[in-house]
């Protein structure tokens, strides 16, 4: 019985300890506990949408991702100072790519960071599989980033809807899958931290230590954007747009100049110091306007200082007199440069007509209607709802909000580049959009009645009433994502582009052919070959095959694309002779040893196996049109007209045209005619250069061999035709 009872008692003694235990935990609100949930769904939704695109294999996507996975590895395998000095004969055969003058460090510094720190941790990884997972982890950490900026906007309603808009936005996922290794995936993360942390720095009900902290932080933030994506100067545009409009608004304080000094400051100084921008970089357009607006700031300062309204005049007259003066001084001396040709380009979309280059990417198209849609959906409708309630309530963060909006819209439509900027812009002012909505119901929901003022209307709207407007905007947000099709997903689901030969088709398999093209080369050809080709296929050469290549994506020296491209629309004998003079002895005094083309075709004996349009097909009058557009090229070799080849109207080439003489023409149509032969003996398919002595004398053709056909998807056949070029006579 005594035992018992001693039982008892320890045991009511532990419960005491556990209540006591219990009573001194940390006290979380249920609110708290119901946002960490949601946040930790929307990361997760984020995070395996972008991880979709895995079933059809890891592999890196587009092309540029490439670059910054060679970059990245040459700083894990030398060190992270090897990349200061280097020069990547790999590319851009015989100069070279000089790579801190052609690229931005920052998204291989930090993925090559975080892969010593998990390396460092015993985490078993290859550093391309990482690469791979990259782009997916940040897509998803910027939709949590996205929520606290949507917070200070309008509250945790409104940052929890950014960051679910954000984590569902069709452009933003393509730019943030598996495999998407680019700059993209650090460059928004560090706009919006440097958006949160300004507008923080600048809150005049903060002490002013806070200013100062924030005030660095975005510094930071804005330089890092800096190092690592060439469209840090929207984010330094858009603050300094925002401040110049305080200013007109007459909402000027010292709290503001601190923030926007420690901003620019820092961030200039981390610029600077970024190898591919240098001391230049201040000299530009965009940085002198920085500079103005801080001048407009400084004489805000000095004249609310300043009692007199004489001395007052005297300030701004002098102002005034300075700055015209110093502007026109440095404009005729040759110290102001202009604003690069893409930039410009964006912000007037009739200039790029000018560039055959730039108006040969797809993505520097001018923006569809349809894009538009496919990007917004419904959440457009919330998004001016959105409009409409902060251009009611104009406090300093909502005009930010709202500059942020329309410019993010605008430069989206101006290019299909960069429609990814409006994806937070539109999460934001949406996520406001819909909060505002429906706040008002929300408070009848929980109240049992409303009987309304107006005698008209007397009676009592019960809360299933007040609940309709609830249930349709859910019903429509959950209509933008999910029918009438998984519009979200579909998007996400696509292979990545090697894994579709460069294809805008849905095969129900991964279409190997050029990842098989590649590692054929990488085994196949001498580690000394040299590779021409289009460039669009560089990256892919020299990172995945291993062989050097002539041109790539970074497209710096158009000179050498306007070379490449009027060697392909020359006759052979023509193309043979600019070919070879491409090197530079005595330390480079081989040309280009191999020829590389792709083209499409389809796999039907009815329309004779035609040309898709994909590929090289597709291209060739970009060749022709960057070559005719390069005035060192045409005085070198000649005048090029363009009505030679193709009728300028149609953009289809003439009958009897020199485009049936060109070296590209030639190359597709050996390759077609060897490929469809050897899938259908009995095809009525003849070969143009069977009776073309120099062409056969010189291109023989190495890749597809016998053993190594390229199969059909979806009707449609992708050859990689691969020639060894021979000199002699």
């Amino acid at each position: 019985m005594h035992g018992a009872t001693e039982v008892k008692l320890r045991k009511e003694k532990i419960v005491e300890s556990i209540k006591s235990l219990w009573k001194v935990r940390p006290k979380i609100s249920h609110e708290t506990i119901l946002v960490f949930s949601a946040l930790f769904l929307i990361f997760l939704i984020a995070l395996v949408v972008r991880l979709l695109p895995m079933r059809w294999g890891m592999a890196l996507s587009e092309f540029d991702p490439y670059l910054q996975y060679h970059f990245t590895e040459h700083v894990v395998n030398k060190g992270f100072l090897s990349w200061v000095d280097w020069r990547d004969y790999q590319r851009w055969y015989p100069w070279g790519a000089y790579v801190p003058k052609t690229n931005l460090p920052g998204l291989p510094l930090t993925a090559a960071t975080f892969y010593t720190i998990i390396s460092t941790l015993g985490i078993q990884i290859s550093l391309k599989d990482f690469c791979i997972l990259f782009s997916a982890i940040m897509g998803a950490i910027t939709c949590i980033a996205l929520y606290f900026l949507g917070k200070d906007m309008g509250g945790k309603d409104v940052g929890l809807l950014s960051a679910l808009i954000l984590a569902l936005s069709p452009t933003y996922i393509t730019r943030t899958s598996i495999g998407f290794f680019d700059d993209e995936t650090v460059g928004l993360l560090g706009v919006i931290l440097c958006f949160l942390f300004f507008l923080r720095a600048i809150e005049e009900d903060k002490p002013i230590k806070s200013s100062i902290i924030y005030g660095i932080l975005s510094g930071i933030a804005l330089g890092y954007v800096f190092s690592a994506w060439g469209a840090a100067l929207y984010p330094a545009g858009i603050i300094t747009l925002f401040s110049f409009v305080i200013i007109l608004l007459r909402r000027y304080s010292t709290r503001f100049l601190l923030s926007y000094s420690l901003l620019f400051g820092i961030g200039l100084f981390i610029a600077i110091n970024v190898p591919k921008l240098g001391i230049g970089f201040l000299k530009s357009w965009a940085i002198l306007v920085v500079a103005g607006i801080f001048l407009l700031l400084c004489l805000n300062e000095v004249v609310k200082r300043t009692r007199t309204t004489k001395w007052k005049i005297v300030y701004v007259a002098a102002f005034i007199s300075i700055l015209v003066v110093g502007f026109l001084t440095m404009f005729q001396l040759g110290y102001v440069s202009g604003i690069a040709g893409k930039f410009i380009s964006v912000l007037n979309p009739f200039a790029r007509e000018s560039s055959p280059i730039v108006m040969s990417v797809q993505e520097h198209h001018v923006t569809s209607w349809s894009s538009l849609y496919y990007e917004f959906g419904v959440v457009a409708v919330f998004m001016v709802l959105g409009f409409f309630f902060i251009a009611g309530n104009l406090t300093n963060r909502n005009i930010f909000l709202i500059i942020f909006g329309l410019t993010a819209l605008y430069f989206s439509s101006s290019m299909v580049r960069v429609l990814v900027l409006s994806a937070p812009a539109v999460g934001l002012i949406a996520g406001i959009g819909i909060t505002r909505l429906i706040k008002p119901f929300m408070a009848f929901v929980k109240e049992h009645k409303f009987i309304p003022k107006k005698k008209a209307f007397t009676g009592v709207v019960g809360r299933e009433f007040s609940a309709v407007p609830i249930i349709m905007c859910f019903l429509l947000l959950m209509a933008n994502f999910a029918f009438p099709y998984p519009r979200v997903f579909t998007h996400a689901y696509s292979p990545v582009t090697i894994l579709s030969a460069s294809m805008p088709i849905r095969s129900s398999k991964p279409v190997t052919e050029w990842v098989d093209a590649l590692q054929w080369m990488k085994t196949n050809l001498p580690k000394d070959a040299i590779v021409f080709s289009w460039w669009d296929y560089g990256y892919w050469i020299t990172v995945e095959a291993n062989r050097t290549s002539l041109a790539d994506n970074n497209t710096f020296n158009t000179t050498q694309i306007a070379l490449i491209g009027r060697a392909f629309v020359e006759n052979e004998t023509n193309a043979l002779k600019i070919i070879s003079t491409m090197r530079n002895p005595p330390k480079f005094p081989s040309p280009p040893t191999h020829i590389l083309v792709f083209l499409t075709v389809w796999d039907r004996q009815d329309i004779n196996f035609t040309y898709v349009g994909f590929g090289d097909m597709g291209k060739w009058t970009w060749m022709l049109r960057i070559a005719e557009s390069s005035s060192k090229v045409q005085s070198k070799f000649g005048k090029i007209v363009l009505s030679d080849y193709i009728n300028e109207t149609t953009n289809q080439p003439i009958d009897g045209g020199k485009f049936y003489d060109s070296l590209i023409y030639k190359l597709m149509e050996h390759a077609r005619y060897v490929v469809v032969k050897a899938k259908h003996p009995d095809a009525n398919i003849v070969d143009v250069t069977a009776y073309s002595n120099e062409f056969n004398k010189h291109f023989k053709l190495i890749y597809p061999t016998s053993t190594r056909l390229p199969k059909a998807y979806s009707g449609i056949v992708p050859i990689i035709a691969i020639y060894e070029i021979n000199y002699s006579n």
